[in-house]
């Protein structure tokens, strides 16, 4: 199989690093425009002393006197106004009120004027500073976009290998099988594990089985080729490309229980399992801030988000940042939500755990059982978030249990990881279902009274194939 390989560079992938490099530099000229600020300029400190002259103090008898002769006396009060407006608001101190009725005869007049200038200019601030936040989340988004395209190329790039002599042979024994193939792309992920693009039609006006292609593959190759779950089954005169992936050693089996606040059937909790590309699957669980409907529509959200970009190749951490800000951007109130993930690469039998504001996991290794907990905010809060992640490596039979905080708060503080430790610890429950339904009884049981938050239980079982 090594012998004819040769690794090269597709322009394709190169103009993908060239569209990077350009969202790197946008991302830059947003950064650099104008910047949020706390205190007026001196053009609209300006703008407050002339709206009063021209409105208040040009029908004044004393105008060219207070702003002749004596304009320092009269500057100074100004500020002495804007500074105690500042700090008490509309309601000034008295010592500010006595100098302004002894230096002004048109007093209340002045000071109407000078707050409502006061107010303008500031509501212009807090619109520039929301402008120049927008633009901050966008420059965020589109730089993080920009690395995930130049990582994805560089991936590509070392993943796409030639190998003329495994291509004809391909070629040649499914000609025999009535199938026409235009080309054929070769992948290799860092695992070393193939992936085999192949775009054919069938010679003959029949519908061929597309697992016969993968079969043709994998007695050529003499590796192990599976399909997508997802995908056409059937190939026919109409060009089609057909995925053959490198099977995986492992697989998963999930199981969930969930109750709502008050055994109230809507829950705040959501969660998803999905295939992700490089052989990975990623169970997903997100709560949603408080509980009931709108807390369901925002862990939706977060969840349906993530399917869509992890479906679509994005890395997993890049994926949350994006979400997170887009849920910072344009929201006047922070509606937050938990993201608690474990990715399982299927090849490796490794999981990745990924917690913006989550819960602790639970990890079963036969009789020992491991909690990993996180103390970062949930997306939604900040523009900025740290999302934490750590690796473990699985066996056969091993579980990870993840649940939301409802679970964990509904035992006694303190004693939260090492109770859920124990009911874990004690269970020789094989059923990942079974598993999670135990869990969920066990914590209800030892409180004794309805759920005071959404309670949701995720059990991942993890095998080798």
């Amino acid at each position: 199989m090594t012998d004819g390989q040769a690794l090269y560079g597709s322009p394709y992938v190169e103009q993908i690093g060239k569209f990077a490099h350009s969202l790197k530099q946008l991302s830059q000229t947003f950064v650099g425009l104008e910047e949020k600020r706390q205190a007026f300029s001196n053009e609209e400190i300006e703008a407050m002393f002339s709206r009063v002259r021209e409105r208040v103090c040009g029908k004044c008898e004393k105008c060219g006197w207070c702003w002749g002769e004596n304009f320092v006396h009269t500057y100074q009060m100004g500020y002495e106004v804007l500074s105690a407006v500042d700090q008490y608001g509309n309601e000034l101190n008295t010592e500010t009120k006595r100098k302004l009725m002894q230096r002004c005869i048109m007093a209340p007049r002045f000071l109407r004027e000078m707050l409502e200038g006061f107010h303008e200019a500031r509501q212009n601030i807090i619109w520039g500073n929301r402008m120049a936040r927008s633009r901050e989340s966008c420059a965020i988004q589109m730089d993080t976009f920009a690395d995930m395209i130049q990582n994805t190329a560089k991936e590509l790039e070392k993943s796409i290998f030639m190998d003329e002599r495994l291509e004809k042979k391909i070629m040649t024994a499914l000609k025999k099988k009535g199938v026409r193939v235009l080309y054929t792309y070769f992948f290799m992920n860092r695992e070393g594990k193939y992936e085999i693009h192949i775009t054919a039609r069938s010679i003959k006006n029949r519908k061929i089985p597309v697992k016969e292609i993968v079969r043709a593959v994998t007695d050529i190759t003499g590796r192990k080729f599976v399909l997508p779950e997802s995908g056409p089954q059937l190939l026919g005169q109409e060009y089609m490309t057909v995925i053959c992936r490198e099977g995986p050693a492992f697989y998963t089996m999930q199981g969930t229980a969930r109750i709502g606040k008050g055994c109230s059937g809507i829950s705040g909790d959501n969660f998803s399992l999905m295939e992700i590309p490089g052989g990975r699957q990623a169970v997903a669980l997100s709560d949603g801030m408080g509980s009931g409907e709108e807390a369901c529509r925002e862990s939706t959200m977060v969840i349906e988000l993530l399917e869509e970009l992890l479906g679509a190749g994005f890395p997993v951490k890049t994926a949350i940042q994006m979400i997170n800000t887009t849920l910072v951007m344009g929201r006047e109130e922070i509606h937050y939500s938990t993201v608690d993930m474990t990715v399982f690469d299927l090849y490796t039998g490794e999981c990745e755990i990924i917690k913006a504001g989550a819960s602790s996991t639970f990890i079963k290794h036969g009789d020992v059982v491991e909690h990993l907990s996180s103390t970062s905010l949930p997306i939604g809060v900040v523009s900025q978030i740290e999302i934490d992640s750590v690796k473990r490596k699985l066996g056969d039979g091993d579980f990870v249990i993840m649940v939301t905080d409802g679970v964990l708060d509904a035992l006694p503080v303190g004693e939260q990881d090492i109770l859920l430790e124990t009911i874990i610890q004690g269970s020789a429950i094989s059923n990942p279902k079974e598993m999670a339904h135990h869990v969920l009884e066990q914590v209800l049981a030892w409180t004794g009274k309805e759920p005071q938050d959404d309670m949701t239980v995720l059990a991942v079982g993890i095998w080798e194939g």
